[in-house]
């Protein structure tokens, strides 16, 4: 195993030492329970976003904590759920009496310590909205979910729910457009090589040099098919094709192309599937009206990428074009 890191225990506590270092103008970060919180936290009378994973995803979800995005974010341990009292830690800090809206990715350890934390904040008077992230179209149960995982449509979620948030939204509307975000998205990912947590040591998963993974989970978790390299126009087909067709998008769609790296894969490579994922697109009459192309919901250093696709509207354009300022995702201001 080589990676630039001190020892395996104390990863994600050095991770975010580093993060509180770097952003000062942008977050607080809280230790035991660990939480990051935007640095005006709370901002009175607005709906407080909070989010959460096991770490190992970044950007997501910390660097999307700041203004137009999430008031808080809480890590767990790499590819492990945060625990209930961080979240709710980080929803007591975030309450600025609007209500806070908590956004889920489907993964059992995450929805349960959701659960148990938002059962907590409403003992003590405050509304929490729990918004479930489902998008992942590869398989419908997993090592990790009962249903779809909740991968690339998260990030969007958060993106978009932000800007209601910051508008002055109230509770119920916050949550529902990020619902709508997810009932308006689908995803498909795929790996080339496997990623190595650290306290393993060794890789999670074994992919002989000529094969690929088509629909795997952002924690390694097997797909839909293993199968040999193949270019690219062919690989975007087999992860655009159940995408499209699960929702399904149609002829006269606008939508928001969402190309990630799964950690490992240069932006050289993104550009190129983006090429291919218009070219797939403009053939079926579905125009991509808004783009990101990038790291930004990683697992370690997987070589791989996911798409996801949402459809749009005016609405969703405009909450999608807010001014956004955080560590990861900024413009407009």
């Amino acid at each position: 195993m080589k990676k630039l890191i001190n020892r395996p225990q104390d990863v994600v506590r050095e991770e975010l030492e580093g993060i509180a270092a770097a952003h000062p103008d942008l977050v607080r970060v809280h230790f035991d329970p660990n939480y990051i919180v935007r640095v005006d936290a709370p901002v009175q009378g607005k709906v407080g976003l909070v989010s959460g994973g096991g770490s190992g995803h970044e950007p997501m979800h910390g660097g999307f904590v700041g203004i137009g995005m999430l008031d808080a974010a809480c890590p767990g341990e790499v590819f492990t759920s945060p625990t209930p009292d961080q979240m709710h830690e980080a929803t007591r800090a975030v309450n600025g009496g609007a209500g806070v809206v908590h956004i889920v990715k489907n993964y059992t350890g995450d929805v349960m310590n959701f659960e148990m934390a938002a059962e907590l904040a409403r003992s003590e008077g405050i509304d929490v909205e729990s918004v479930l992230i489902d998008d992942d179209v590869a398989v419908q149960d997993s090592l990790y979910t009962a249903g779809r995982r909740g991968v690339g449509a998260t990030v969007l979620a958060e993106k978009i729910g932000g800007a209601a948030a910051e508008e002055g939204r109230s509770l119920k509307e916050v949550a529902d457009v990020c619902r709508k975000v997810d009932d308006n998205a689908r995803s498909m990912g795929m790996a080339l090589t496997s990623c190595t947590v650290p306290a393993a040591g060794k890789p999670t998963f074994e992919l002989g040099p000529d094969e690929i993974e088509i629909g795997i989970g952002i924690h390694g978790e097997p797909g839909r098919e293993r199968r040999k390299i193949a270019p690219a126009k062919e690989i975007v087909e087999m992860l655009a094709t159940p995408i499209v067709e699960d929702l399904p998008f149609k002829s006269g769609d606008a939508v928001l192309a969402f190309v990630n790296s799964m950690g490992g894969t240069p932006l050289i490579e993104l550009y190129i599937v983006f090429n291919e994922l218009k070219k797939f697109l403009d053939g079926r009459g579905i125009r991509i009206a808004r783009n990101l192309i990038g790291p930004y919901i990683t697992s370690l250093e997987m070589q791989g990428c996911s798409i996801t696709l949402l459809r749009l509207d005016d609405d969703l354009i405009r909450l999608w074009d807010a001014p956004v300022k955080t560590a990861a995702l900024r413009w407009g201001l």
